[in-house]
């Protein structure tokens, strides 16, 4: 059974640094796509980094040179490595795994960036 398990949400004042940490277990992790999804209150689940399994990534225009996401493929586990955050940047995060076995997503963890 595939599980995602998030970790590293928490509150830091503008201009701060987190690292969101997603274990993966289960999963054939290095063919995979990852991914990191956030949804902040009231909005939708919007796409924020995405790295294939050749390490091609692309981000969202408005976290495009703040936020870095890797993979450590030894160890099943992607990472966001967040910078600059700003209170826009408020929200669950969530991390995906998708295709093999299928389309996998964790529980989720909170950010929270106060002014």
């Amino acid at each position: 059974q595939v599980r995602l398990v998030e970790s590293g949400g928490g509150v830091v004042q503008a201009g701060g640094s987190l690292r969101l940490s997603c274990a993966v277990f289960g999963s054939r992790f290095s063919i995979n796509t990852v991914a990191w999804y956030r949804q902040a209150p009231g909005k939708g689940r919007e796409s924020v980094a995405i790295m294939s399994s050749g390490g091609y990534t692309t981000y969202a225009g408005s976290v495009k040179g703040r936020f870095t996401i890797s993979r450590d493929n030894a160890n099943d586990t992607v990472y966001l490595q967040m910078n600059s955050l700003k209170p826009e940047d408020t929200a669950v995060y969530y991390c995906r795994l998708w295709p093999s076995p299928g389309d996998y997503w964790g529980q989720g963890t909170q950010v929270t960036v106060s002014s």
